[in-house]
């Protein structure tokens, strides 16, 4: 590690430095200057958090299984509000890890996905929030970090760069065929379990995530969409491969077909 008090040898001290009141200040400039730096505290998402546990639920749609929002509860509780003041208030050039930056954009787009639907009042599908012109992930979805953002600017601008597939199977786009909201915020400590769990739980739904029949594989069209963040084909098989038993001459040999209706209840 560099010398934190690299120079200080050159500087000329003068007589009265020999006084203890001036070695008790060179002492407390070598403690400060050698002090490891003070990790600054993760955005507060446990508003976020105990949304999270009172408003979503497992239950099954359209013969998918999924976890459901309960949107009418979530709009009326006070930590809604308080949820989007923080995620507002948050300055994320305070993020200072890959980790905190994942987990913090991760739990935006979620929250921002509820909160558009909620503004918007939408109850077939979050898409019916969008227009002709302008789909909806293209509308102002609310503010983070004093700015206003969309959820296509949050996925494709600050997520997708970041070069980890598995956030495709951890932001929810508030549909049936989207993966499950957990039922807790992700965190920069514990990420990459969470990320993993969110990827297994997702690939053991042969309802919307993954279904093998022989050697053929029908998988989610999240994988077909983002299939180059995967590696191409070969690269999906590989990464589902990771999570789940696959035969080995495993192909990919459909999708299952995309429902977009709210994931409500």
């Amino acid at each position: 590690m560099d010398d934190p008090l690299a120079g200080v040898d050159a500087l000329t001290v003068p007589g009265p430095a020999r006084h203890p009141l001036a070695r008790a200040a060179w002492a407390l400039l070598l403690v400060l200057a050698t002090a490891p730096a003070v990790r600054a505290e993760f955005a507060d998402f446990s508003a976020y958090g105990r949304l999270l546990q009172r408003h979503v639920s497992p239950g099954e749609t359209h013969g998918i299984r999924l976890h459901r929002v309960d949107y009418r509860a979530w709009a009326a509780d006070p930590d809604h509000a308080r949820a989007v003041a923080s995620l507002a208030a948050f300055d994320p050039a305070r993020l200072a890890t890959r980790a905190e930056r994942l987990a913090f954009w991760i739990n935006a787009y979620n929250l921002l996905a509820v909160k558009t639907v909620i503004d918007t009042g939408v109850t077939g599908s979050i898409k019916d929030a969008g227009g002709l012109f302008r789909p909806v992930w293209e509308r102002d979805a609310g503010v983070a970090g004093g700015r206003g953002v969309s959820l296509d600017q949050v996925e494709h601008k600050v997520l997708r760069p970041m070069g980890e597939p598995r956030i495709h199977l951890a932001i929810v786009c508030a549909s049936l065929s989207c993966p499950d909201l957990r039922p807790e915020p992700y965190v920069p400590d514990t990420l990459d379990a969470q990320l993993d769990d969110a990827a297994r739980n997702f690939l053991g739904n042969p309802t919307k995530g993954l279904a093998v029949r022989g050697n053929g594989v029908t998988v989610s069209r999240i994988f077909d969409w983002f299939e180059g963040d995967f590696g191409g084909e070969a690269g999906v098989l590989r990464f589902v491969g990771g999570y789940v038993a696959l035969p080995g001459r495993a192909r990919i040999d459909g999708y299952f077909p995309y429902d977009w209706a709210l994931n409500g209840r």
